[in-house]
């Protein structure tokens, strides 16, 4: 256990305790300053039983013993995970379909972090653990790219990031119907008031949620959309894309799985999982300040199930154009009305 010792200077006069403490020690978050507060690891000379809120005062003298990194309690498991960048500050992965984030309600065990745990060697303390630190999620049912903090100081500047809407997340779909680029979805999005496991657009208590369709390229009865999201709610892409009737290929949550469908694109039936892959990620390096973006291709599933239903005439087209198509291209009026044959978005997915 490491004792640090402080004096309030004059300009910090007023501050909280816990936001005192997150100025005097930047690698370790507020959240978990305030769990050593409220262990009573933090002492204020003139206050007895400190709060987070407590005010720091001119000349005060405060002493906060943090604990030894705990070993996680958790087991690694040489689970596939592919690894697209790591450094000492975080490890950016492209998580494969099926593959839920991290350790809950039956899920145990088989988890990203366990994979995780098995890959990367030098985690440090996550909120006082060894563990990786989850700033994100996709779906169990998404592939795609995520990023993962090493360490406190990373994991507050990333989770920053997403919490300003500074990160910029992309997304490749195939939906059904027509659906044409440059539309923007903006419904505010909660739980379904009758199934609570599902997200919906006619929730009592929402949050806002906006999705944009960047780029769109039309196919016998389906469309492949690329779909970029300023917020990242749960289900966000997969409900959007389904309340303007275009529902994600293969989410049978949403309705996208269909008992009928064309011969042009029966290989669909295939798909165990929503057509739904994050493909971009891009945000500040949380040390380095420098912008960085990784891309993960359409894994085999995807790829494989594109590549038959598109005539052999596109085939070349649809599959190596480029999607990626800058964010300050503007918008089209939004397509509230859910009566349109434009498209939508889908994250946490």
């Amino acid at each position: 256990m490491n004792q640090l010792t402080f004096e309030v200077s004059p300009d910090q006069h007023g501050l909280r305790l816990d936001k005192f403490l997150a100025g005097e020690v930047p690698n370790t978050s507020r959240a978990q300053l305030q769990r050593l507060i409220d262990e009573g690891r933090v002492v204020v000379a003139r206050v007895p039983m400190p709060k987070a809120s407590t005010q720091v005062r001119e000349g005060d003298r405060i002493t906060l013993d943090v604990p030894d990194t705990a070993p996680s309690t958790l087991v690694a498991e040489d689970l596939p995970l592919p690894i697209l960048y790591d450094d000492a500050d975080l490890v950016v992965v492209n998580k494969p379909a099926g593959l839920v984030v991290h350790p809950g309600a039956g899920h145990a065990t088989g988890t990203l972090v366990h994979a995780l745990l098995h890959h990367v060697k030098d985690l440090s303390g996550i909120g006082g653990e060894a563990r990786p630190g989850i700033v994100h999620r996709l779906d169990k049912g998404t592939s795609g790219v995520m990023v993962v903090a090493k360490h406190d100081a990373a994991h507050q500047e990333l989770a920053r990031q997403f919490h300003d809407r500074e990160v910029e997340k992309e997304y490749v779909a195939l939906v059904w119907g027509t659906v044409h680029n440059r539309k923007r979805i903006d419904l505010p999005l909660g739980r379904d008031p009758v199934h609570r496991e599902r997200i919906s657009t006619r929730a009592r208590r929402s949050r806002e949620a906006v999705t944009r369709i960047t780029w769109a390229r039309q196919l016998p009865g389906v469309t492949l959309i690329r779909v970029a999201i300023a917020t990242g709610r749960t289900h966000q892409i997969r409900v959007h894309l389904s309340a303007i009737g275009h529902a994600i290929i293969g989410d049978a949550v949403y309705g996208g799985v269909h008992k009928r469908v064309a011969h042009d694109v029966r290989a669909v039936q295939r798909l165990t999982r929503p057509f739904l892959h994050a493909e971009r990620l891009a945000f500040t390096h949380p040390t380095t300040k420098e912008r960085v973006s990784f891309e993960a291709p359409l894994p085999d599933d995807l790829l494989s199930v594109l590549e038959e239903i598109t005539p052999a005439d596109k085939r070349s087209a649809v599959l190596t154009e480029p999607r990626h198509v800058p964010a300050a291209e503007p918008d089209e009026p939004d397509d509230a009305d859910g009566d349109s044959d434009d498209g939508a978005s889908d994250d946490r997915p």
